[in-house]
């Protein structure tokens, strides 16, 4: 009997310990950390201390970022492009000019108490490099009307070219009408130093212009016929100047001229007469203003 109560009881344990090796535990694992601080205090007393020959190194500079600086760069690139459309030296430029201008002639000062002519004027132009990228040589031809100061009218005042003139051969003239407009044709040659955005130039003039005068002449043995007695000449002289760019196509531009005029005279190749025939030189001086537009070549 109580054999089997041990026996019972060991089987009870036994199942007892089976289970409880088959069922799953869940275990908790603590960690712990130690911070251990260290607080060190100097204390800073200064020393006497002998050097003996000590040798230091060479310091050494070194860019270790670079910053970019975008707007200096663009305003490289820009005058990286103005330098390299300066140095196209093989290509023309050509251009358009319009202004307004005085003129000032000595031969009619017997005549007319004013002294300037109110005109104005249109050109056109053709400049090269040459020597360098800064230096032009322009060639500019161009046309001018000159409005009159005075007016001449022998059917209505009594002036002082009034009355009856006579050829070599005897015939008569009776004198009309004379004012002193006129077209102006002219030929430049000049040359252009440009500094910044200032070029001043200096050059040479051809010109050619018609003043003309009014007769009334003989027709079969009547004075019934009007014809007119001009002066054409062509004139020699300088010119000296400076424009300023205020945009990369557009020009203003300042110029004095002056030319002298020899011998003038008012001829008809029908008629054997010269009037206002002298032998004196007469200067004639203008000042110009205009503005000018480059088409190619900026």
């Amino acid at each position: 009997m109580i054999c089997r109560k041990i026996f019972f009881l060991f089987l009870v344990l036994y199942i007892g310990f089976f289970h409880a090796q088959r069922r799953k535990k869940v275990d908790t694992v603590y960690v712990y950390e130690k911070v251990v601080v260290y607080d060190t205090v100097y204390l800073l007393k200064p020393i006497r201390f002998k050097f003996n020959d000590l040798q230091f190194p060479e310091l050494k500079t070194e860019e270790k970022f670079f910053v970019r600086n975008i707007y200096k760069e663009e305003m490289e690139k820009e005058r990286a492009k103005n330098r390299i459309r300066k140095q196209k030296s093989k290509i023309f430029e050509f251009g358009i000019e319009g202004g307004l201008g005085l003129k000032n002639s000595g031969w009619t000062k017997a005549v007319s108490a004013q002294k300037a002519q109110f005109g104005e004027h249109a050109n056109i132009w053709l400049a090269k490099n040459i020597f360098s990228s800064q230096a032009f040589l322009m060639l500019c031809a161009g046309t001018a009307y000159w409005n009159s100061t005075f007016d001449l009218d022998a059917n209505r005042d009594d002036t002082i070219l009034n009355g009856f003139y006579f050829t070599k051969d005897s015939q008569p003239l009776l004198f009309q009408k004379f004012n002193n407009k006129h077209f102006e044709y002219f030929l430049q040659l000049k040359f252009l130093y440009e500094w910044k955005n200032i070029r001043p130039f200096a050059g040479i003039l051809v010109n050619h212009n018609t003043y003309q005068m009014q007769f009334l002449v003989p027709e079969n043995t009547i004075l019934s016929k009007l014809d007119d007695f001009k002066n054409d000449q062509t004139n020699f002289g300088f010119a000296l100047g400076v424009q300023y760019r205020f945009l990369r196509k557009f020009y203003l531009s300042l110029e004095y001229q002056q030319y002298h005029m020899k011998n003038v005279s008012l001829k008809n190749s029908t008629f054997n007469f010269d009037i206002f025939e002298t032998n004196n030189t007469f200067a004639e001086r203008k000042i110009n203003f205009g503005i000018s537009y480059a088409i190619s070549g900026r």
